[in-house]
């Protein structure tokens, strides 16, 4: 294994932190790990709606690391990345990387119908034009939108750090369940890591290209514990048909884990109406009181964001941290 530098010891230059305004928490809680202070700069509005960023000190030839989650209001605070980066540049930082917890628009991957934008290439591009030299984020919606960058970058998983908090709890009598095909890969890995079988739950779209319907459960759930796994849970639609079909089909104590709490309305009243054990999830987006329920456990990605921060600085082995 590499001998870990101490953090005098730099390809580049000064280690530089900064935080958009999209979770700021996160980004201290990360600072504070490395021990090194968020760096000041003014982010605000003008009464015409226009984005302003300006440093409160130089970063010529630092190591730049910004921290911006592109959550809801998705586009503001898209844009704020865009214009932080350009803002770094032109104070010309050694190297700049932009670190999104969670990405937007990562659904937007390919055409599934005629006429449509391929919004997350996009998205890969404008953070490169905005002068972003590396991207870092947390378990994309898909993996092919790594090869939508034309810069070097890191997509990190949160699997770990989920089923290793399920592997304490020893749920021996338990099963796996992905509420679609789409994640059953990643499901797999989940119930392997547990020692635990799978099952999936069969969904099909209307004829008329309405909203998906649970069908049936492909898989042994009656009389076990169930973990239903998910990378996100936006509007908790498929969360709800998954959770309330395998309660149909016997199943006992229910848990709920995803990477990315978007809990867009109305999903946080749709989890609190569910008969869900522990629902366990990230910090990867800001969650705020009204999104908090009682059974929900939240982790801390920091941690995590800050070793990789702290390797690609010192130019070491990001996938030794896995055993890769």
């Amino acid at each position: 294994m590499a001998q870990s530098r101490p953090m005098g010891e730099r390809m580049y230059g000064e280690l530089a932190l900064f935080s958009g305004r999209a979770n700021p928490e996160l980004a201290q809680e990360i600072a504070d790990y490395l021990g090194v202070p968020l760096r000041e700069a003014d982010v605000f509005e003008f009464p015409n709606g226009n984005t302003y960023v300006r440093l409160h000190k130089s970063v010529r030839s630092h190591d730049v690391f910004l921290i911006q989650t592109v959550c809801s209001p998705v586009n503001q605070n898209l844009m704020e990345l865009l214009i932080f980066i350009d803002t770094l540049r032109r104070d010309s930082a050694g190297r700049i990387t932009a670190v999104t917890p969670y990405l937007a628009y990562a659904r937007s991957d390919k055409k599934h119908e005629p006429r449509v934008p391929i919004a997350a290439r996009l998205v890969a591009d404008l953070i490169s034009a905005a002068g972003a030299d590396r991207w870092m984020t947390i378990d994309l919606h898909a993996g092919q939108i790594q090869g939508f960058f034309s810069i070097p970058g890191d997509e990190l998983t949160a699997f770990h750090l989920l089923s290793d908090y399920f592997l304490k709890k020893e749920l021996d009598d338990a099963v796996i369940v992905t509420g679609d095909l789409g994640f059953a890969k990643k499901g797999r890995n989940f119930a392997a890591k547990l020692g635990l079988p799978m099952a999936f739950v069969e969904k099909r779209r209307g004829g008329d290209g309405s909203e998906t319907e649970a069908l049936t459960v492909i898989g042994e759930v009656k009389g076990k514990d169930v973990i239903v796994v998910d990378d996100e849970v936006a509007t908790a639609g498929t969360a709800v048909q998954a959770v309330n079909i395998v309660k149909e089909h016997g199943a006992k104590d229910v848990y709920l884990s995803f990477t990315h709490p978007i809990l867009v309305p109305p999903a946080a009243d749709r989890l609190r109406e569910l008969p869900i054990k522990e629902i366990v999830t990230t910090n990867t987006l800001p969650l705020p009181p009204q999104k908090r329920l009682p059974n929900m456990t939240v982790l801390s990605v920091a941690p995590l964001l800050a070793e990789v921060i702290r390797r690609v600085h010192l130019g070491l082995s990001v996938g030794e941290m896995f055993g890769e």
